[in-house]
């Protein structure tokens, strides 16, 4: 299978889809399939072009067996509605061109958000005459919205007309969890166009070690309980819900906050920290991939947190599963779907959303029982085994795409049962190895 995937961020960023496309893509090309991303110059979340790359009309490299394009795009930080929109436009429009001049393919799958990345694939379907694949990771315009990025209701409206046509004119649509393929259902999309794959995690990559006493010592959280958030330090994440728990543990001289990331939010409370003189919070610009095993090894507990919002409870942040792998103890901030699996895995206590004092109190009762700690994490470990395996969940999503890219106009009526033959398939050679799946759907 030729698969031509169109995606905004790829390695050498960090981030969540970046890491989502890439461990996907690479395991396509070590299953046999050819795969070309095009993609921009790495440069989230600053704005500022990484090392050794160039904002060039036209650039190509190879990264374990995938053909990586990175085209121009109009480029600036994460943050301010206008040049954001005009960054996402600019890489729809170069995607778009440069397609016309790859080599066939077999399919078209494009990932959203950023939304115009989304909808690029439409319009490179429409070019290639090839089938699209959508994959959703948040539901935009609405996750936008509920931060308060957009207020415009003719804005609103508009974004909303181009997701309803997106989710019309896709050939498939992957959600990653089960409350978005809810609410495409109440939008009047057909049942038999969803199928939801959920986010997983790379679990040779994230597996559990020992701390690494120099950084410890060098962080100055040797012989701390360490409490850490790694991630966006965005709109949607409340991050001052972490710095007033730190406030309110202040006298607890054994506790100690690790944040480590970047985003629109972060500057802001960098100077939080340092108006509320908070001697227990350490914050870590953004980290290469492979330092972050050892940042992971440090960490008594890990902190997931979203801001409250109805919004929210639909979506699962990717920062779970690598907890989970990591065997470290869940203190979750989100309520709906994360917070049903949490409770399914037994790996976490949960919260109330923006509720600093419950954190504090959640974290000071963890610091106090290494026992129970030790033992959410090793139920998580087991749990993300089982469910989210990044391979077995790349394989998923390549089975779908291999449906798609083999149906005509002549066989759309067919396409779920060639896709239930294809999984059923699939699934029988993991029988065998004793690894069956849950169907996820």
């Amino acid at each position: 299978m030729r698969i031509l995937f169109l995606s905004h961020y790829f390695p050498p960023e960090v981030n969540a889809p970046a890491t989502r496309t890439y461990e996907h893509c690479r395991q396509w090309v070590k299953d046999g399939h050819q795969v070309t991303v095009v993609t921009c110059a790495p440069n989230h979340p600053q704005g500022k072009v990484y090392e050794g790359y160039r904002n060039r009309l036209y650039q190509r490299e190879t990264r374990d067996g995938i053909t990586v394009l990175r085209v121009w795009t109009f480029i600036t930080a994460n943050e301010g509605f206008f040049k954001r929109t005009l960054n996402y436009i600019s890489y729809m429009c170069s995607a778009s061109v440069v397609s016309l001049f790859l080599p066939k393919a077999d399919v078209v799958l494009s990932t959203s958000p950023q939304f115009f990345n989304g909808l690029a694939g439409y319009v490179v379907s429409r070019l290639r005459r090839i089938p699209w694949v959508l994959e959703i990771r948040d539901l935009w315009p609405e996750s936008i919205v509920a931060v308060g990025a957009i207020k415009s209701p003719a804005i609103i409206q508009m974004l909303e007309w181009i997701e309803r046509f997106a989710y019309r004119k896709a050939d498939r649509i992957v959600p990653v969890t089960d409350a978005f393929r809810a609410y495409m259902l109440n939008k009047g999309i057909e049942d038999d166009k969803i199928v939801v794959i959920k986010n997983g995690v790379d679990l040779a990559q994230y597996a559990p070690c020992d701390k690494v006493g120099s950084l410890a010592e060098q962080l100055g959280v040797k012989g701390k309980f360490v409490v850490s958030y790694f991630g966006t330090h965005g709109m949607a994440h409340h991050l001052e819900t972490v710095l007033q728990a730190a406030h309110r543990l202040s006298h607890s001289k054994h506790v100690v906050f690790l944040m480590v990331g970047d985003g629109a939010e972060r500057q802001a409370l960098v100077r939080m920290r340092h108006e509320m003189g908070l001697d227990n919070v350490v914050m870590l610009d953004q980290q290469p991939k492979s330092r972050m095993r050892e940042l992971w090894a440090l960490s008594d507990v890990s902190l997931v947190l979203l801001k409250k919002s109805e919004l929210f409870k639909t979506v699962i942040p990717s920062k779970i599963f690598e907890s989970l792998a990591m065997e470290k103890p869940i203190l979750l901030g989100v309520e709906g779907e994360s917070a049903e699996l949490i409770h399914a895995a037994q790996a976490g206590l949960c919260i109330e959303p923006e509720q600093p004092d419950e954190l504090a109190a959640k974290v000071l009762e963890l610091s106090r029982k290494p026992e129970l700690c030790q033992q959410l994490g090793r139920n998580g470990r087991t749990y993300v085994i089982k469910h989210f395996d990044r391979t077995a969940l790349a394989r998923k999503l390549s089975a779908l795409i291999e449906t798609v890219g083999h149906m005509t106009s002549s066989q759309s009526d067919k396409r779920e049962s060639l896709y239930e033959e294809t999984w059923e398939q699939y699934n029988d050679e993991r029988l065998s190895a004793g690894k069956v799946l849950p169907r996820g759907r």
